[in-house]
């Protein structure tokens, strides 16, 4: 009796249509087939003044965004543009991705390509910035555009996409480079791809013995949840382990239909991460972000980073103050758990990578102790222990796997020896000052420390740094050619 009236209630649960994000007028009559088709979102996406004006009370800002020369591209999925407040100009979603008149303006900062990427690429499309990870763009084509892009200067613009050719030469440079072990494909977002092309890099990415790790970032799951079908999830994992960061700025993103796209890659055993962007107006509020990050943690989603907007055009309007983006972090830590409280980034203009931005939690420091303080603002201290030997592990760390970083140990490079200065292009030789050699320039030596251990030294045990008998190298740089920035 029990097992009947439990094989009528999963019946019932299974009869009953899962819940979805309410239609609007304009697509009521399109059969359900059709909307849950990812490819008929990406066929029907709207561009235009007359086109959003049949959803959309347009205001005349947005009106002059749409109809401006030169603007970034503008495309929307009908399920997006389903989540916009129709008589709301302020709705979080309509202004991620409807311009406005503003967008066009120039700002203190602004930059083509303000994360130097292409200056980091050794082929087309392929960013080396980190030690063991890249970059791989793959096409430049995304389901919907953010008018935030950080790559708004080739995605969007078809002529800018990547071809076989790219990918071949992609592929070969990962091939001849064995410290790359991490690959993250973007885009564009890779997602939007010919099924057999993106099967296609996946498979050629796996048959590399020393990649690990394939990542892919996507807004595809949020712009077209449809894409995500079981079929797909089953081809992720064929090519396990397939990491994914979604991009979810909102909560008003995370809908049934996204809900069930993260639940079909969570199964398929694709772990899954988010990135945010800190967006005046949209985001900048610890009560917004605390509902975000809980929405996604319930979803299985781990919060990875919270972006400051990048220097990019088009982003003047949406961007914060870092003090902003410290004060969320400051809300979140300690005020939700730990693995709900993101990173937050600033992504160096110019080039230099990811940098944590954090509150300061260590507020002193003295011989054996140091001063903390929790969110609480309560303060204590450490006791450091005064016997720890930092060369008790060193038999095992011989052991261990030791990855060449040439020209990259940064600070960490300092502490373990490798280094002794970090020096900008060209230190040495402006602070020759173009002085001749004398008697008292003439030894480099002087300037070399002595390392009683031998760490970082040559074997008269002093520190080689590049010094001729000038007292610097030809170049007037560091061992590092000067790139350490």
């Amino acid at each position: 009796m029990v097992q009947d009236i439990l094989t009528i209630d999963i019946q019932e649960d299974q009869d009953e249509d899962p819940p979805s994000t309410p239609r609007p007028a304009l697509w009521a009559d399109v059969p359900d087939e059709k909307w849950n088709d990812w490819r008929w979102q990406m066929a029907n996406r709207l561009n235009s003044v007359e086109e959003l004006a049949q959803l959309i009370h347009l205001t005349s800002e947005e009106i002059q965004g749409l109809r401006a020369d030169g603007k970034f591209r503008v495309d929307i999925t009908p399920y997006f543009a389903s989540l916009i407040d129709p008589d709301d100009p302020n709705c979080p979603i309509r202004r991620q991705v409807i311009p406005l008149g503003r967008e066009l303006h120039a700002f203190n900062g602004m930059m083509e390509d303000s994360l130097a990427e292409d200056k980091h690429s050794p082929v087309p499309g392929l960013v080396h910035r980190y030690p063991d990870r890249v970059l791989m763009l793959i096409t430049t084509q995304c389901a919907s555009y953010c008018r935030y892009c950080t790559r708004s200067r080739l995605v969007g613009n078809p002529a800018q996409t990547f071809s076989k050719v790219d990918f071949e030469a992609q592929l070969d440079y990962l091939r001849r480079t064995p410290q790359v072990r991490d690959v993250l494909l973007s885009g564009g977002d890779p997602l939007v791809l010919a099924p057999n092309v993106l099967e296609y890099i996946l498979s050629s990415l796996r048959a590399i013995d020393h990649i690990e790790i394939i990542r892919i970032g996507s807004r595809v799951p949020v712009f077209l949840p449809q894409r995500i079908t079981d079929d797909f999830a089953d081809r992720l994992k064929r090519y396990a382990p397939v990491w994914m960061n979604i991009h979810t700025n909102h909560p008003k993103e995370i809908t049934p239909e996204l809900s069930r796209a993260l639940e079909k890659l969570a199964f398929a055993g694709v772990p899954l991460g988010n990135q945010s962007v800190l967006l005046a107006g949209i985001n900048d509020s610890v009560h917004i972000q605390r509902e975000l990050v809980h929405k996604l943690v319930r979803n299985r989603v781990r919060p990875y980073y919270l972006y400051q907007c990048d220097l990019v055009k088009g982003a003047g309007h949406f961007r914060t103050t870092v003090a902003k983006g410290i004060e969320i972090i400051e809300g979140l830590r300690g005020h939700t758990s730990g693995y709900a409280v993101p990173t937050y980034v600033v992504d160096a203009p110019g080039g230099g990578g990811k940098i944590p931005v954090m509150p300061q939690y260590m507020i002193s420091q003295g011989p054996g102790k140091v001063i903390l303080r929790n969110y609480e603002g309560f303060i204590t201290a450490y006791d450091e222990p005064a016997d720890y030997d930092p060369h008790m592990i060193d038999n095992l760390d011989h052991q261990s796997l030791h990855r060449a970083e040439e020209g990259q140990g940064g600070v960490w490079g300092l502490l373990n020896g490798d280094e002794d200065t970090i020096r900008p292009e060209g230190f040495d030789a402006l602070h020759q000052r173009n002085a001749e050699q004398h008697r008292l320039n003439f030894d480099g030596h002087k300037w070399e420390r002595h390392h009683l251990n031998g760490n970082g030294s040559n074997s008269n045990g002093h520190h080689n740094n590049g010094h001729n008998g000038n007292g610097h190298n030809g170049n007037g740089h560091n061992s590092n050619n000067g790139d350490s920035h």
